[in-house]
């Protein structure tokens, strides 16, 4: 199988390097092929700009998806977004590998999604659609994949745990589980975290090593969060609301877009 892990973190000796480092290895050991988009060493940029696409015209207005999807369709992005997109399509899982800063993924990151998942690829897919109002969440260029993010927090496990007080990390990752990965159609894995990043020791590795290969090993036969699909009954469409028959009366929050939302069903490696 191939895998693309998108990893993020500035300083090739950190412990998210040394924790990529471990994946790359398991995986290879297990014969899947491995590509790596390290987008510090990369020097990728970020910044969704004008010169992103080709096609427009000096005097048109920049209205991103619609230039985005222009140039998706005409092949004619830049030849770094074009590079991702490319190995996006030939992964059968993709990992996003970084260290949760105030909350979320890098800022290089972040960017790396906004110009790589292009309208027309990751999104804007099957709107025309007669069968159905979209292909997004559970749908789209990403279906038949999984993802999975991999980070480390300076927080201790108690801080985010369900009464913590930065929040549940199933809440403060839905954002990317379920808007980034889950939206382009990936079967999303539950995260791997490692808390309290820089008060570890050396001796502390080799657990995290052995959680590390393990995860890897279940890539594709570990269970995936049950996230419900936009399009097989649960949400009215067009408001992609929830069916008031559905979750608990007066209930809330990210939960409700689990099948079954009972904590205890949710697939978890803490």
């Amino acid at each position: 199988m191939n895998v693309v892990i998108v990893f993020t973190h500035p300083d090739p000796h950190s412990l998210n390097a040394s924790m990529l480092n471990v994946c790359v290895d398991e995986l290879k050991q297990l014969g899947h092929a491995v590509q790596v988009s390290d987008l510090y060493a990369m020097n990728f940029n970020p910044v969704v700009a004008r010169s992103d696409f080709p096609l427009l015209q000096p005097d048109e207005r920049l209205k991103v998806a619609q230039a985005s999807k222009t140039g998706y369709a005409s092949s004619n992005l830049t030849d770094d977004v074009q590079a991702e997109i490319a190995k996006l399509k030939w992964a059968d899982a993709i990992i996003f590998h970084f260290p949760l800063w105030w909350y979320s993924m890098p800022a290089i990151l972040k960017g790396w999604v906004d110009r790589v998942f292009a309208c027309g690829f990751a999104y804007g897919v099957g709107e025309h659609s007669d069968a159905k109002w979209g292909d997004r969440f559970g749908g789209g260029s990403l279906a038949g994949k999984r993802g999975m993010v991999i980070t480390t927090t300076g927080g201790w496990k108690e801080h985010y745990s369900p009464r913590g007080i930065n929040g549940p990390m199933d809440d403060i990752l839905f954002p990317i589980n379920h808007n980034v990965l889950f939206y382009t159609g990936a079967a999303v894995l539950p995260q791997f975290v490692v808390h309290s990043a820089d008060r570890l020791q050396m001796g502390d590795f080799p657990v995290i090593e052995d959680a590390l290969r393990t995860r890897m090993r279940g890539l594709f036969t570990d269970p995936t969060i049950a996230y419900r699909q936009q399009n097989t009954g649960d949400y009215d469409i067009p408001s992609c609301e929830l069916r008031t028959a559905l979750g608990a009366p007066g209930a809330s929050g990210f939960s409700l877009h689990l099948k079954d939302n009972s904590p205890d069903k949710a697939p978890r490696f803490d």
